[in-house]
């Protein structure tokens, strides 16, 4: 209903904004950059810049008509974020006047600066502001923490903790992000997507949301909250009702906890309000587009559907996004070039990368690296299913399993068989099943679907034999949790494809392979980004049809994905594919049970 609401609003509003859409939508851009997630790394920025043809030796704007975007999450972790963002305001009248421009999109750690989250902001950022910070300043609001913890201002312990938790320069910080701040004012005039030449450009992807909200209901209807949230937090400041000092995530318990007094001015009862209802801004949200992971995160049955829907509500043609750094810290492309992602680790002390900036230039696609290597042309989005080795391909990681050293062979402690196999160079782990029937290898069966449905969740998988006995070898990862494991820890939350995004797709899988053996210790994470990979299928692709016991009666999730996923497995393509690791009668049930799931999907 909320969703709803906030849809109806946006679109109202955005059909009075037309003429702001010129803000964020350029259709005659003679030549683009782009580079995001600079945290800081000025010296990077610049040099990456620089290699691009947009600043000279003297950080003089040399690019000409050229529109460069800087895709959000200039701030945080790094030193010299101030001199970044000061030379890019310097770079928007600049550029303007030589007939460019300079687009800043807001990124989540600018979104995270302004309403008060400080967890990633480095000492040599809070350095950076110390000479604007007062004594008095510093006093006022010792003062009020002392009060919050203990009621007296004069104890020394409260002194200790405020000094280590809020260095010289952090309530500059604060108060240069304010509404009415420098650095604050300028953040809140930027949009969230900008959409140029038939390009998007958002800093964590483009969400669901974003189709049915629209680009100027993000920008306008999404931005608003952002900044009605970020000024009734100043006025609740200005009262010391909430601190400086206060996380971000303590704020909507102390507003909930707060008694207004009979005193309290109406602009502070309204401010009340406003931070609470805004508080939990879909802006804000994982799935906001400030925060989104899917994009780059989800396996193609998952996320292209729903991807290109997006990409159609908004008339874009592709979109380029930072805020996930790229595995092998290149910039990459994906599903077929719908999608391209350019957080390539700038800040090197922290992400190990290098800065990169992405020329598009016509229908030329280019990538320029800070060291002056390329152009090149992006790189395709690796299939990652388990962290292997120097990033190997899939195909490398057959090869080494398939022909490589067992080095060892032992069980764990769930009574897995893990053999280690080496190439000499790189040595990995694998899980050996023994094979129970003729012509049958599920698990090969089960990792060659995965990657004709594109769901990415079966680790590589080969046909070996192991001290005698025939079999087959799945890779398993050398960090992994078990569902048992997260479910217990109560992570996840985060991970950059969703929980419930990744077990639909598994329940899907596990109904097209009649797989009877899932259970929480064969559902295993990499752990951290919590991407699932799918283990032992030794019970599955059986001769019944229907569904497994564990999912009768489970309402699946059959997206336009499956449904153009499960269309592609014609009977040529599964003859093909599996005559050697599944017989006739296996075959003939898989076959069966694709039908079925795409009738199913018909009949809704």
């Amino acid at each position: 209903m909320l969703r709803a609401l906030i849809i109806a609003l946006s679109l109202l509003l955005a059909n009075n904004v037309a003429a702001e859409g010129g803000a964020w939508r350029t259709d005659d851009a003679d030549r683009i950059v782009a580079i995001a997630d600079v945290h800081g790394a000025f010296d990077a920025m610049v040099e990456t810049l620089q290699r691009a043809a947009v600043l000279d030796d003297e950080l003089a704007w040399v690019a000409g008509q050229t529109h460069l975007v800087i895709v959000g999450d200039i701030l945080d972790r790094g030193p010299k974020s101030r001199d970044a963002m000061d030379l890019l305001m310097r770079l928007e009248g600049d550029a303007t006047a030589a007939g460019g421009k300079v687009q800043v999109l807001i990124g989540n750690h600018e979104s995270m600066n302004l309403i008060g989250d400080m967890r990633y902001v480095s000492k040599a950022e809070y350095a950076a502001f110390a000479a604007d910070e007062s004594s008095d300043e510093r006093e006022r609001w010792f003062n009020a923490y002392a009060r919050r913890r203990s009621g007296d201002a004069g104890s020394e312990a409260p002194r200790k903790v405020f000094e280590q938790q809020f260095p010289a320069g952090f309530f500059a910080l604060r108060r240069a992000f304010a509404p009415d701040g420098h650095y604050g004012k300028w953040l809140l005039e930027k949009p969230v997507i900008a959409l140029i030449n038939g390009t998007a450009f958002v800093h964590g992807g483009l969400s669901p949301l974003v189709g049915e909200l629209g680009l100027d209901g993000v920008n306008v209807r999404l931005k608003q909250e952002l900044i009605e949230y970020v000024e009734a937090l100043q006025v609740l400041t200005d009262a010391e009702i909430v601190l400086p000092t206060d996380s971000h995530y303590d704020i909507l318990p102390i507003l909930d906890a707060y008694l207004p007094a009979l005193n309290d001015a109406t602009e502070v009862l309204q401010a009340l309000d406003t931070a609470k209802r805004l508080g939990k801004s879909a802006l804000f949200d994982a799935d906001g587009p400030l925060w989104y992971r899917g994009n780059v995160a989800c396996g193609g049955v998952i996320e292209e559907h729903r991807l290109l829907a997006t990409l159609a509500a908004i008339d874009a043609e592709r979109v380029v996004v930072g805020h996930t750094p790229t595995p092998n810290r290149k910039v990459l492309q994906r599903f077929d070039g719908r999608i391209i992602e350019i957080d390539t680790g700038m800040l090197n002390f922290y992400y190990k990368g290098s800065g990169n900036a992405l020329v598009l230039d016509g229908d030329t696609v280019e990538v320029v690296n800070q060291a002056g290597t390329g152009p090149v042309a992006p790189l395709p989005h690796p299939r990652i299913v388990g962290t292997r080795p120097g990033l190997m391909s899939p195909e490398a990681l057959q090869q080494l399993l398939r022909e490589g050293e067992i080095v060892s062979q032992a069980k764990d402690p769930s009574g897995r068989t893990i053999v280690r196999v080496s190439d000499g160079e790189r040595t990995v782990s694998a899980i050996f099943l023994k094979r129970k029937a003729r012509n049958f290898f599920p698990g090969v069966a089960a990792y060659r679907l995965d990657r004709l449905l594109k769901l990415d969740m079966v680790p590589v998988s080969v046909v070996r034999t192991v001290a005698g006995s025939e079999g087959s070898l799945q890779f398993i990862t050398e960090n992994f949790r078990s569902e048992a494991d997260r479910a217990a820890s109560r992570r996840g939350g985060g991970a950059a494809c969703s929980l419930g995004d990744q077990w639909d797709a598994m329940y899907v899988f596990d109904v097209l392979i009649y797989n009877e053996g899932r259970s929480l210790q064969r559902m295993l994470y990499e752990a951290g980004v919590w991407r699932l990979m799918l283990s032992e299928h030794d019970r599955a692709f059986t001769t019944r049809k229907g569904r497994p016991r564990q999912l009768q009666g489970l309402d699946l999730e059959l997206s336009a994905g499956w449904q153009q996923a499960l269309a592609t497995l014609s009977d040529d393509v599964l003859q093909e594919n599996f005559s050697d690791v599944l017989d006739k009668r296996r075959l003939k049930a898989l076959a069966a049970r694709r039908d079925q799931l795409l009738e199913d999907a018909a009949a809704r």
